[in-house]
């Protein structure tokens, strides 16, 4: 029933009247008839028999209105009484409907206030929530640096209790030769073509020793002997059954893949491994050939560089063979232990992750771990020789990372060049390779070939194609998110913006801004040190950062967009159509990173990303672009090292198969044996 019983009444009424021929011709509403002349009409039925019949006859009620049919019955009777009865029934319903009505829009009115406060409270609550999640990741991320620090720390006080560590830092040191002063990349020969003549004493050695009043190679000798002290031999003669000292090469890992590098060397008695890092993968992986390596003694590894599928499987071999020697320049001995750390929180973060959903699941390493191997380290300048039982090793400078090397090694007239990742192109942060005369028509080079199927542009083209992007993102009043690797490509990514960009605010993030104060802290007596956070480059302050920085450029980890705070800033920066993404290296196929260059090429609206534990559905508004800058050498630069080095035989590594076997064609056609698998053995 409506709000007024009596409309249809009234409304047949009214029509009735205005059809009327004293009315004609006039244009009258009934509707608007009804509500101004609504008494009128009520006293026309009172009183007018004959109009009653008529709107009885006239009007239309549904049968599902019982209630109105009862009302009109009474109102259109032919009694009066019963007529005026009705009408004060109509009268009364009408008053309680609009009671009704009232009371109704009141609590509608308090219900509509009360949902108010309750979206004010719900507001409040996940304003509260979203604050008590970022002050929780806070301080995770606090913890975590806390945690890895205090793992640095006590490796650093074990080193200062053992006096081989002692021994080593302080051969580093008196062997180390003075720099040049460093003018910057332009004034550098891209190529640092220097001869260094090994086991050249430094001007430190020799001044040591005269105040010692011994020979420069005695005092050379003293601390190796405290080093790598020899091994005591029995006063009764014995025979013994000696191995020849021709070297044997076997890659154990990282032959035909990208990832968990280690080639085993061996002459006579001893076994070295040079590099020994994990495979990229959920969860890491050693070396594929490691068993191998464990059948015999393992008396030492040398490191090429700090990256993790370089040097990651280290602190495990530790664990397994905790005499090991582990050499390496001293940039690297110094990186080696942060990477290493934060290694083992991401594999104790899986753990616990694992165990809660009941899967087993134990770390490769842990703290302990992380502690010994540290402990272990010695550092090796740069065209320095040293011993290792029946083998000697040379390191020498490979470009690719700041500590990256080369290593040439020795023993029984053979000698091996292993170049590890290099590249022979100036950088902001390290210069290119230099080919030691020690490493000149070697019997085997051992070369990395991660971009030997690549011509690349020069790197001048490549750093203004970035600037060139950043400047328009920034000018057009957006943000652009660089996933980089923490180890070099940061560094170089946030030199490059303070060189050609320096308008432009830059934020470095996660453990890429760890890594680049060490950056400074390690090179900080060179003649030239690294200064890269200050001036337009600064240390983000997450969670505020994260919406508060509107405009410039975030440098930040994983470089792969497969975890850390690169995946916070994206589910941010992704949905902004003036901001942009820009990848700035290798991509692994199963990475983040891959996974959103394929959905951009395929025009996908949205990509999942999963932010500490939670699914994102993240709209794909912003730009995204490959913008490669890569730390190796290409098809021609890989060229020119075969060139250089001259060596009788060339076994690739570090690559695609597939790529590496068109390569090989090519070194054939310039002359260079390529071998695989083994060399060396008899």
């Amino acid at each position: 029933m409506t709000s007024d019983p009596l409309l249809p009444i009234l409304r047949t009424a009214a029509e009735l009247l205005l059809s009327r021929p004293m009315l004609a011709g006039q244009e009258h509403d009934a509707e608007r008839f009804v509500t101004e002349r609504r008494q009128l009409l009520l006293d026309a039925l009172l009183q007018v028999r004959g109009l009653r019949d008529q709107v009885r006859a006239r009007v239309q009620i549904r049968r599902d209105q019982p209630e109105l049919r009862a009302l009109t019955t009474l109102v259109l009777s032919p009694d009066d009484d019963v007529v005026q009865a009705g009408l004060r029934v109509a009268l009364q319903l009408s008053r309680e409907r609009l009671a009704r009505q009232n009371l109704r829009r009141r609590h509608q009115d308090k219900l509509n206030q009360l949902r108010s406060r309750l979206e004010m409270a719900k507001g409040r609550h996940d304003h509260a929530a979203v604050a008590l999640q970022n002050a929780t990741s806070a301080l995770a991320d606090v913890e975590n640096r806390a945690e890895e620090l205090d793992t640095q720390v006590a490796a650093l006080q074990r080193r200062l209790h053992d006096p081989r560590a002692i021994a080593s830092s302080l051969l580093a040191v008196l062997q180390q030769t003075p720099e040049a002063a460093d003018e910057g990349p332009e004034a550098r020969d891209p190529r640092n073509l220097k001869r260094q003549t090994a086991n050249e004493p430094a001007p430190l050695v020799l001044q040591a020793a005269k105040a010692a009043g011994i020979e420069p190679q005695a005092l050379i000798t003293a601390l190796q002997m405290i080093v790598a002290p020899p091994t005591l031999v029995s006063a009764s003669p014995r025979v013994t059954v000696t191995r020849e000292r021709h070297l044997r090469v076997r890659p154990l890992g990282g032959a035909t893949e990208i990832g968990g590098s280690c080639v085993l060397v061996e002459a006579g008695h001893t076994r070295l491994l040079v590099d020994a890092g994990l495979r990229p993968g959920d969860p890491a992986l050693p070396p594929r050939g490691m068993d191998e390596a464990l059948s015999g003694p393992i008396d030492a590894v040398v490191v090429t560089h700090a990256h993790i599928d370089h040097c990651g499987y280290i602190p495990a071999l530790v664990e397994l063979v905790p005499e090991v020697r582990i050499l390496a320049t001293p940039e690297t001995a110094q990186l080696m232990p942060r990477m290493w750390a934060d290694s083992a929180k991401l594999m104790s973060e899986r753990e616990r992750v694992n165990r809660r959903w009941g899967v087993d699941s134990d770390a490769l390493y842990g703290r302990e771990a992380v502690e010994t191997a540290s402990q272990n380290c010695e550092e090796v300048p740069l065209g320095v020789r040293r011993k290792i039982g029946d083998i000697s090793v040379e390191l020498f400078p490979a470009g690719h990372i700041l500590g990256a090397a080369g290593v040439v090694v020795q023993a029984g007239g053979q000698r091996v060049v292993v170049t590890g990742d290099i590249s022979g192109f100036r950088q902001e942060t390290v210069d290119g390779y230099s080919i030691p005369d020690s490493a000149l028509d070697a019997d085997l080079l051992v070369m990395e070939s991660t971009c030997c199927a690549e011509d690349h542009s020069t790197r001048e083209i490549r750093v203004k194609d970035l600037v060139r992007a950043v400047e328009e993102v920034y000018s057009a009043g957006g943000r652009v998110l660089i996933p980089a690797f923490a180890l070099g490509r940061a560094q170089e990514l946030a030199m490059i913006m303070t060189r050609h960009l320096p308008h432009v605010p830059v934020l470095v993030d996660g453990m890429a801004a760890d890594i680049t104060a060490s950056f400074e802290r390690i090179t900080i007596d060179r003649a030239s040190p690294l200064r890269i956070l200050g001036g337009n480059v600064s240390r983000a302050k997450r969670p505020d950062d994260l919406d508060l920085f509107t405009s410039g450029v975030v440098i930040t980890t994983s470089g792969m967009l497969s975890g850390g705070p690169a995946v916070e800033w994206a589910t941010r920066i992704l949905p902004e159509a003036r901001s942009a993404l820009f990848l700035s290296g290798y991509q692994d196929e199963e990475s983040g990173g891959a996974k959103l260059l394929r959905l951009v090429e395929e025009q996908a609206s949205h990509l999942v990303l999963h932010d500490r534990g939670v699914e994102k559905s993240v709209p794909l508004n912003a730009r995204v672009q490959m913008m490669r800058l890569s730390a190796h050498a290409d098809k021609r630069g890989l060229l020119e090292i075969a060139d250089e080095v001259g060596a009788r035989n060339v076994m690739l590594v570090h690559g695609i198969r597939n790529r590496q076997r068109d390569f090989a064609k090519v070194l054939a056609v310039r002359g260079h044996e390529v071998v695989s698998d083994r060399w060396g053995d008899a």
